[in-house]
């Protein structure tokens, strides 16, 4: 017990400027995101759903894109909230050491803090957006089981992915600005590479090694984890019941992780020259 005490307080005294400047950063930049806006806060829902009715009337409506379940729209409207909390995170995380610039000349604290604080942003607005796509769920009688338990699972996974990218793109775009324009690219490509607004079921039946091959991306993994868990545990696939062999299962989890060690390695690395390369 006296170890864990101890080991407690180090850390709390390591990391409690660190945690202070955080709160500040995502309190500020989460104030001023919406600041002359006469919606306001409002628009971290409004947003979404507009890009939500437009995808539901093009490519469900339309163009018939939907695994032909009652809560498709509600696992559309997931996708949709789940993609923009990861643009966000990586695009905001991506220009945070910049933008921050005159910070970092200024004031010494922990780097990693700015690009830290740009995912926490992303993050709060998805947690309301989770509110109203649990409110949508249950008016469009979604089913719940205890899998909705394992829901925040899946989306810290999401996020250690996310930071994972974002710290890895700063420290890129410090040295080599094209990188925005080549991440927009790559983005578009992830986009329509994750079944986001068509079902997985769709290139099952057409293609089934490639759907495999899809889900062995973290966002497509946790995705359609999310979707399963939360909206329809019945008819949403995933790894696990897609794929036998629990080693290649555990291959997008791994992904995970690798990319935030590496993000984190990357950024330790550089990050002491932010300052002068600016």
């Amino acid at each position: 017990m006296g170890f864990v005490k101890t080991l407690a307080k180090n850390l709390k005294d390591r990391y409690h400027y660190s945690w202070v400047v955080l709160n500040e950063l995502v309190k500020t930049d989460f104030k001023l995101r919406y600041q002359g806006s006469f919606l306001g806060i409002a628009w971290s829902v409004i947003k979404p759903l507009m890009l939500f009715g437009i995808m539901y009337m093009v490519f469900v409506r339309f163009l018939h894109f939907t695994d032909g379940t009652p809560q498709y729209p509600v696992v559309l409207l997931m996708g949709n909230c789940l993609w923009q909390f990861f643009a966000e995170a990586t695009g905001t995380g991506l220009r945070s050491i910049v933008d921050r610039g005159d910070i970092l000349r200024k004031i010494h604290f922990p780097n990693y803090v700015i690009v830290v604080s740009a995912t926490c942003g992303a993050l709060i607005s998805l947690g309301i957006n989770l509110v109203v796509i649990l409110m949508f769920a249950i008016l469009n009688g979604a089913q719940f089981t205890w899998r909705v338990l394992l829901l925040p699972f899946n989306l810290i996974e999401l996020y250690i992915f996310a930071l994972g990218c974002a710290l890895l793109l700063s420290t890129i775009y410090v040295h080599f600005r094209d990188i925005l324009h080549i991440w927009e690219v790559i983005s578009q490509i992830i986009f329509y590479a994750t079944p986001i607004i068509y079902p997985l079921s769709m290139v099952k039946n057409n293609y089934p090694i490639i759907s495999k091959i899809m889900l062995l991306s973290p966002i497509a993994q946790t995705f359609q984890d999310a979707r399963h868990n939360l909206v329809d545990p019945h008819n949403v696939q995933t790894i696990w019941n897609e794929v036998n062999n629990p080693l290649i299962c555990l291959i997008p989890y791994a992904l995970s992780v690798i990319f935030l060690i590496l993000g984190v390695y990357v950024f330790r690395k550089h990050s002491r020259k932010f300052a002068e390369i600016m």
